[in-house]
């Protein structure tokens, strides 16, 4: 229960942001938010909001959406079908309901010939099972439709719809949700940073403290020492020190340090760790920190920029020597919830950074379904300076969305086979 928990708040959090990115920009370029959900599938709770996106919470609980209007085909009423609709003092439709699950009181059942919810804002259907004439009634800008769940969303006039928007602003609204990633990993290094009480400062060669009963205490080194050479090889820095230091596991070495302005040597036999088949040598001392509050600051933004650049190579890797072993989809998540999990809660949060900085990078990579193939059509509008017709960008962004899901099929399977067989 602890890792499913961890799983759902990882995973739910970092997938939320992502879409809070979109809906933020959408609403500020005038784009309607037709709904904005959290968690997946049946519908478990809706709220409509006097701004006009229905907030939802849906049944299963990982990530979220955002349903911005003409981001696809809003409304699927065929002709023929049956609804009712609720009209004011004026005969103007406030309410379409296309859902058996809601009655409306006093409203006028249709069965639809035609509607035009767009442009003309016009339904046209037989009322009271009458096929022996049509009537049209005109639709209200800000009416509703009630969908087959019983959710309630704003009908989309083409002014409010993602394509009227200009195109500096979808642009912002498309990369919004990865820059939303990255803000939240950067916010997460720095929760960590901060509980850390600072960061490693790496030009420094002072020990800050060593590990009881290991060998640099055993030897006498103390916190506060300050470490010059190690074999007679001058040292400069703390990361020049680990090579030295790893580079001899269970080997007697020669250690020069200063204490209260005095120079000493003393001979430590360091201790031998194993990591991925390799043997490393060990002193068990701590590294001097940084703790003034600019310096935590700095701090977070250098670990997300160091996490950036490892997946990056990561990425690098995997195109130039793909092996789907290197892939990894909620299956994987999951593992790495479990052991995050069992390790507190400093681990679940770098594992929620490193989440949702990989999501923030992933999300831009120029295919088509994702916000990278989204900015790329884009960066072709504002070169060519017309936009591809909705058609083919519906079939665009079907082929790439087809091939993200096979290629999650086949990643999920071959989680389920490494870690479960």
């Amino acid at each position: 229960m602890k890792t499913i928990l961890t799983f759902l708040i990882v995973f739910s959090v970092v997938v939320v942001v992502h879409e809070l990115g979109h809906f933020y920009f959408a609403k500020r370029a005038g784009i309607l938010v037709r709904e904005f959900a959290i968690g997946m599938g049946p519908k478990l709770f809706s709220h409509q909001g006097k701004d006009g996106t229905a907030y939802t919470i849906r049944m299963l609980p990982m990530g979220g959406y955002v349903r911005m209007a003409g981001y696809e085909e809003d409304e699927e009423m065929k002709p023929g079908t049956p609804i009712s609709l609720l009209l004011n003092d004026e005969g103007v439709v406030t309410k379409i309901n296309t859902s058996k699950k809601v009655q409306l009181v006093n409203a006028v059942p249709m069965e639809i010939v035609r509607y035009d919810l767009v442009d003309n804002l016009t339904i046209t259907g037989f009322i009271n099972g009458d096929e022996s004439q049509t009537v049209s009634y005109p639709v209200n800008r800000e009416a509703f439709i009630i969908e087959e769940d019983g959710t309630e969303l704003r009908i989309a006039p083409r002014e409010v719809q993602f394509q009227s928007a200009k195109l500096w602003q979808r642009v912002l609204t498309n990369f919004a949700g990865p820059l939303n990633n990255f803000i939240l990993a950067v916010i997460l290094f720095g929760i960590l940073v901060f509980s850390r009480g600072g960061v490693v400062d790496l030009n420094s060669t002072v020990i800050s403290g060593v590990a009881e009963n290991g060998p640099a205490a055993v030897a006498g080194l103390k916190a506060g020492d300050e470490i010059t050479a190690i074999d007679g090889v001058a040292i400069e820095n703390w990361p020049e020190m680990q090579k030295e230091i790893q580079s001899k596991p269970n080997q007697k070495i020669s250690v020069d340090f200063s204490r209260n302005n005095e120079e000493k040597t003393v001979a430590i036999t360091t201790d031998a760790i194993e990591s991925q088949g390799q043997s490393f040598g060990q002193l068990g001392i701590q590294a001097p920190m940084k703790t003034g509050f600019m310096d935590k600051v700095k701090g977070a933004f250098t670990e997300s920029i160091a996490s950036f650049t490892q997946i990056l190579s990561a990425l690098r890797n995997i195109i130039f020597n793909f092996d789907v072993d290197q892939l990894g989809g909620p299956v994987a998540i999951f593992q790495m919830s479990s052991q995050a999990a069992s390790q507190g809660i400093t681990t679940i949060i770098y594992l929620m950074a490193m989440i949702s900085m990989n999501l923030g990078i992933f999300n831009l990579l120029p295919i088509p379904g994702l916000d990278g193939g989204k900015l790329i059509l884009n960066l072709y509008e504002g070169v060519r300076g017309e936009s591809l017709s909705q058609e083919k960008e519906g079939l665009i962004t079907i082929i790439g969305f087809g091939l993200l899901m096979l290629l999650m099929i086949i990643v999920t399977w071959n989680d389920i086979q490494r870690f479960f067989f």
